[in-house]
């Protein structure tokens, strides 16, 4: 009997596993005035699930920075933004809070023997990694196959990355049938949707439920604490021949 592989799972960050309040834009604020020389006036919008070399380029827009300065002032900020947020370690730890239900979530899909769990973010790979160190998740994780803004700002792209990472380590082939994000943004549904995996999305974040469902979510939570409905889910949103 052949053996069944093992499913991707790819876990959005910020808004679905934690909240770092203020730090973030904290840390753009510093970023910022460093590069740039003077005070940010207008923040990267909270909540979108956009990349972080995209969010600096709207952060530098949005402040009247001259289109011809941005592309040396872009890989500034992104260089610098780690460093910052590393600077606030302790306020991630004082500040950051756990989204309800993340832990037991993250524990039974780690646990799981069918499941392979990564991160897929908007996130820096350093800022995403300070993130979940900071609120003791990273060892629900395998950040080495992961995919992040670092590798490429077009986040559906992120997917064939994980997953080329995935089967480097694994030594499986993961595609869409066998891939699942789970996130709280339409941008997580987008990334999906484009890029190959099955999205369960989790209204956790500032997107309401309807939306995330009329975006194309093949699931929809209204969060993390029921355990069970997420490991259904993840079962009902793999192949017949990949189920849980």
């Amino acid at each position: 009997m052949t053996e069944t592989p093992p499913a991707l799972v790819l876990w959005d960050i910020d808004r679905t596993l934690l909240y770092v309040g203020n730090v973030d834009r904290q840390v753009y604020r510093e970023a910022f005035l460093e590069v740039v020389g003077r005070p940010a006036e207008q923040l990267p919008a909270r909540g979108t699930g956009a990349t972080m070399p995209l969010a600096i380029r709207g952060l530098l827009r949005d402040n009247g920075v001259a289109a011809s300065e941005v592309p040396s002032l872009l890989p500034r900020i992104a260089e610098l933004l780690p460093k910052r947020l590393a600077d606030h370690m302790a306020d991630l730890r004082s500040e950051g809070v756990l989204m309800p239900g993340a832990v037991a979530a993250l524990r039974a899909v780690h646990a799981h023997i069918g499941l392979v769990p990564t991160v897929l973010t908007g996130n820096l790979k350093p800022n995403a990694t300070l993130k979940l160190e900071a609120l003791e998740l990273d060892e629900f994780v395998d950040v080495e196959i992961g995919g992040y803004a670092s590798d490429s700002d077009n986040r559906p792209a992120l997917v064939a990355i994980a997953q080329k990472r995935a089967t480097a380590k694994h030594g499986a082939a993961f595609h869409r049938s066998n891939t699942v994000i789970i996130g709280d943004s339409l941008e997580d549904v987008r990334t999906g949707l484009e890029g190959g995996a099955t999205v369960i999305a989790v209204a956790s974040g500032t997107t309401p439920a309807s939306a995330l469902q009329r975006a194309g979510a093949d699931v929809v939570l209204d969060g993390l604490t029921d355990v069970q409905r997420l490991m259904d889910a993840l079962s009902g949103a793999l192949s017949p021949s990949e189920r849980l």
